[in-house]
């Protein structure tokens, strides 16, 4: 690969772990620990991530167990899953805080899986955006390096590289969807 494409390569292999990242927080019907990244917590008076405060277990597939490593902050914690976009309500026995996650509802599966889409869509334009740029670089490019045959060649590489990110995008959308929807 020519040193002018690699870094809109990087930048695409960025945006495509940032798709992964945003799609495993996505809930599939099981309990998944990841869907807790997003969360902070009010600790000490400052956010921090709820993973930095307490252990997150899986014991059955469609439970998560809390258990904070100070037990002052249960109520900060049980707050703050409150007001996140989750939709599940906590309990707590005071030093444990307990996650139980209900049976998805043919239509909220339909509902996760537009949403994953959402996701794959502005990772595609992510995509698209770095290969204008990519573009936009090869035309500036200094004459006495790039030839216009060289550009032409160099454009058309970036493209097979924008394809296949492209590519796979939608075969990561469509896992996501083929997980969500398994009952």
């Amino acid at each position: 690969m020519n040193d002018l494409l690699k870094p809109f390569d990087e930048k695409m292999t960025k945006t495509m772990a940032n798709l992964s990242s945003e799609l495993s927080t996505i809930r599939a019907g099981r309990a998944n620990p990841h869907v807790l990244d997003r969360i902070t917590v009010d600790y000490y008076g400052s956010q921090t991530a709820l993973q930095q405060v307490a252990n997150i277990t899986v014991p059955e597939p469609r439970l998560l167990q809390i258990q904070p490593w100070e037990p002052s902050i249960v109520k900060s914690i049980i707050k703050s899953i409150q007001t996140s976009d989750l939709g599940i309500n906590p309990s707590t026995d005071g030093k444990v805080i307990r996650l139980v996650f209900p049976e998805l509802t043919e239509e909220r599966r339909k509902e996760l899986c537009k949403m994953a889409k959402i996701k794959g869509d502005e990772a595609k334009v992510a995509v698209r955006n770095i290969r204008r740029d990519g573009n936009d670089a090869i035309k500036k490019a200094d004459k006495t390096q790039v030839t216009e045959d060289m550009a032409k060649d160099l454009q058309d590489e970036l493209q097979k590289i924008t394809d296949k990110y492209i590519k796979d995008i939608d075969t990561a959308i469509d896992e996501k969807s083929k997980e969500i929807m398994t009952v």
